[in-house]
């Protein structure tokens, strides 16, 4: 098939896709032929449209490797060239703006993430082809059915896009990764292309601050979304927080909300610019039910109510006022609430280590705000965080227990599908020597030993043990990250704190 025919399938996926309308057509493929450093063009006629962008993307790709317009030849080089390809079918921010209006005008909230989702796949900025290699299950526990994902599908740097990175001079714009002069960035060895990627602005208090709604590249759920703000600020949690987590579900009440907490350890990977993650998907914290309840004296019209979860989750219902009025209550009192007695300490001198990690929600006409207690401290015998995976099940997981895992989805690294498939053999043989003496999976081997002494495995039953087990092993993850342990002693010591409430 000749480069032509290429571009003719990727102008037709643009078609099919309404990226471009049909007398759109001709400017297109002058862009491309552009892009590709091409003076003739031969029209292929009919050809078969592409079922996904990648598809369309990967022979052009080839062919611009062979032509030494990609050079090197890696993932990240092939990145940050067919996202300026697709940037040729992107509207500008205007009128993505311009149309998610209308749409939300006259057909709803639905219909306009509905499309500004569908474009953000088509262009090739969600993508969805990496996506679909994530290994993903649900796994039920006495919480309910947790959802497990081993990450595959953000590529491995390739040693020469490492070296590439280091010799790109430090500009220092964009400031960070979530800033919004992301959009229709063309990118480098050191950061991602952004040619694709759409904004949509939102003033959610109507105080001038801008916000951003955008979709992330590599989605974990169902419209995995984020909301930056227009600010390059650090993460804080406060009463403004939940205002906009309550004015964001206002604005979209089919999304759901939440914040990483504002602290190391028990907040996300990027703590240096203010952001959130949204989208349209019901976790298992969502449906857990309300263990005790239990009322705020400032505040009699708010539902309160200690949630059944793995984690210490205060549950709140009301209207969006006073919902953030009893949030930021509830901060406040955390945020200086010490009980040596259960390992709570809220200082170490002037070292602050409570916060929250708010999820917000909508209930009908009524409100919901999930308030996930956080505790960062550290000790001599956990010195990664007492509230986090202890060292036991760091084997399956040993990162931050950061908003998505709060709700009950664990992303677990890559390296476990190797591993677990290397390991299945060795159990279904009993090789515990085998396991222990294997410098990749070692690390499993007490384990294994424990498993062994539970299971017998065979070669039908093995895989499905070993993910029912990682999910065990996950939600023991959240009962260590968990400020109040789900004990006799640990029920009685959070029924301290809803007192001091």
């Amino acid at each position: 098939m000749s480069i032509y025919q290429h571009i003719d399938r990727l102008a037709a996926y643009a078609l099919a896709h309404q990226l471009i309308e049909a007398q759109d057509k001709i400017w297109a493929v002058n862009q491309l032929l552009a892009i590709l450093q091409l003076t003739d063009y031969t029209p292929s006629g009919k050809v078969k449209t592409p079922k996904s962008a990648a598809e369309a993307l990967t022979p052009i790709c080839d062919w611009a490797a062979a032509q030494g317009l990609i050079n090197p030849d890696t993932i990240t080089q092939r990145d940050l060239f067919d996202t300026k390809l697709m940037n040729v079918f992107a509207a500008r921010p205007s009128e993505v703006n311009a149309e998610f209006a209308v749409l939300y005008q006259t057909q709803g909230p639905q219909a306009a993430t509905d499309k500004f989702y569908h474009d953000a796949r088509a262009l090739n900025y969600i993508r969805t082809d990496r996506v679909a290699k994530n290994v993903v299950w649900k796994s039920p526990c006495e919480y309910g059915e947790l959802d497990i994902t081993i990450n595959m599908s953000k590529p491995e740097k390739d040693p020469k896009d490492i070296a590439a990175a280091l010799q790109v001079q430090k500009s220092g714009y964009p400031q960070c990764l979530l800033c919004k002069e992301n959009e229709g960035y063309g990118g480098n060895a050191a950061h991602p292309a952004r040619q694709n990627l759409r904004l949509i602005e939102l003033d959610l208090l109507k105080d001038g601050q801008k916000w951003y709604l955008q979709y992330s590249p590599y989605v974990y759920y169902n419209e995995h979304s984020i909301l930056l703000s227009g600010r390059h600020e650090p993460m804080k949690i406060s009463k403004k927080t939940f205002e906009r987590l309550l004015a964001f579900v206002n604005i979209l009440p089919h999304y759901f909300i939440g914040s990483n907490a504002d602290l190391p350890i028990v907040g996300g990977s990027i703590l240096t610019h203010d952001h959130f993650q949204a989208g349209r998907y019901s976790f298992a914290m969502e449906k857990a039910p309300a263990e005790t309840k239990f009322k705020i004296k400032k505040f009699p019209k708010v539902k309160a109510a200690v949630v059944r979860w793995p984690m210490s989750v205060i549950r709140l219902n009301g209207t969006q006022k006073d919902l953030a009025a009893a949030a930021d209550y509830v901060l406040k009192k955390w945020r200086n609430y010490s009980d040596p007695q259960a390992g709570i300490v809220a200082f170490t001198q002037a070292t602050p280590h409570n916060t929250i990690t708010p999820i917000a929600r909508r209930r009908g006409k009524t409100f919901e705000l999930d308030l996930v207690l956080r505790n960062n401290r550290t000790d001599d015998t956990f010195p990664q965080g007492i509230f986090h995976p202890h060292p036991e099940i760091h084997h399956i997981k040993r990162e931050n227990i950061g908003l998505i895992e709060v709700m009950g989805l664990a992303v677990l690294p890559a390296r476990l599908t190797a591993e677990m498939k290397a390991l299945a053999s060795l159990l279904i043989a009993k090789n515990v020597k085998a396991i222990y003496k294997d410098e990749m999976l070692q690390k499993h081997a007490p384990w294994a030993e424990m498993l062994l002494q539970k299971y017998r495995f065979t070669a039908k039953n093995t895989t499905a043990i070993l993910k029912k087990e990682i999910g065990l092993a996950f939600a023991t993850a959240l009962e260590h990250a968990g400020v109040y342990k789900r004990t006799p002693e640990g029920k009685e010591a959070f029924a301290r704190f809803i007192k001091k409430l």
